[in-house]
C-alpha cells in the first residue's frame, strides 16, 4: 500500500488545486498505473487521516483532495468559480470550538471549516464593462 499512497501523493503534489479520486484514478491509469479505484479512495484516506492531504467537500457533497501545503492546523477559503484555495488560520476558531464542545462535555475535539466565496479575479473578471456615458 505504501508504494501506491506515494503514487497517489505524487499526483497530488504535481496538482494545482483539489482533484477528485476519480480524477486521480484517470491520471494514474493513463500514466499506466494498474490500480483500482477503491485503492485510490483507500490510499487518500490514509493520507488525509496522516495530515498529508487536504480534503474538502464541494456543494454538491464530493470529496476532493490536494497535497497539503503546511503541517499545521488550517481552515480554506475557496473560490466557487475557479477553485482557487487559500489556507488561512482560524484561531477565533479554534478557541470556540474547544469552548463549545467542553460546555457540552464534549472532549477530544476536532472540526474542519471551509470558507466559500468568490476569488477577486473572477468577481473581476464577472463584472460587466460600463458603456461610458453620453452627456
Amino acid at each position: 500500500m505504501s508504494n501506491r499512497r506515494d503514487a497517489v501523493h505524487a499526483i497530488l503534489r504535481q496538482s494545482e488545486g483539489f482533484r477528485s479520486a476519480q480524477d486521480v484514478y484517470a491520471e494514474m491509469r493513463a500514466e499506466g498505473a494498474k490500480i483500482g479505484l477503491t485503492t485510490v479512495y483507500r490510499a487518500l484516506q490514509a493520507l488525509a487521516d496522516t495530515g498529508h492531504v487536504d480534503v474538502l467537500r464541494t456543494d454538491d457533497g464530493e470529496s476532493v483532495y490536494r497535497a497539503c501545503a503546511s503541517d499545521h492546523h488550517h481552515h480554506h477559503l475557496v473560490c466557487r468559480r475557479c477553485g482557487r484555495t487559500v489556507e488561512v488560520a482560524g484561531p477565533a476558531v479554534e478557541r470556540w470550538a474547544e469552548t463549545t464542545g467542553s460546555e457540552h462535555g464534549f472532549t477530544e475535539i476536532t472540526h474542519t471549516l471551509e470558507i466559500f466565496g468568490t476569488c477577486a479575479s473572477c468577481a473581476t473578471a464577472a463584472k460587466p464593462l460600463r458603456a461610458p456615458s453620453r452627456a
